[in-house]
């Protein structure tokens, strides 16, 4: 199991920048596969983005030119840098861990281990 803390969310302008911060304890971190979920009120949670343990990014659409997705298994730490924020980013936003290396599961969640997540509002 991984334990999973996020932070760095808050209130920012649309337009404005904010960069969440997920640090990981536990097992190997490098052994996992890390990423990034959203859910807003009313929403499904849905996949932001991740990195695969072998370092590879995907991003979807929700996050493709605007966000960045990076970790760091030294520190064992995962970021998300988010630029250009709209309205529509307001979300509580969760890192998780996981050994599947299924695309489907990552899009349905089905992943091992989650943070308690971290909330973002992007003003008009």
């Amino acid at each position: 199991q991984v334990q999973l803390v996020e932070s760095g969310g808050g209130l920012v302008q649309a337009g404005g920048s904010l960069t969440l911060a997920c640090a990981a304890s536990g097992r190997i971190f490098s052994d996992y596969t890390v990423g990034w979920f959203r859910q807003a009120p009313g929403k499904e949670r849905e996949l932001v983005g991740l990195v695969w343990n072998d370092g590879g990014i995907y991003y979807t659409k929700h996050a493709k030119g605007r966000f960045t997705i990076s970790r760091d298994n030294a520190e064992h730490t995962l970021l998300l840098q988010m630029n250009s924020l709209r309205t529509e980013d307001t979300a509580v936003y969760y890192c998780a861990a996981g050994r599947t290396k299924l695309f489907s599961d990552w899009y349905s969640g089905a992943v091992d281990d989650w943070g308690q997540g971290t909330q973002v509002t992007v003003s008009s």
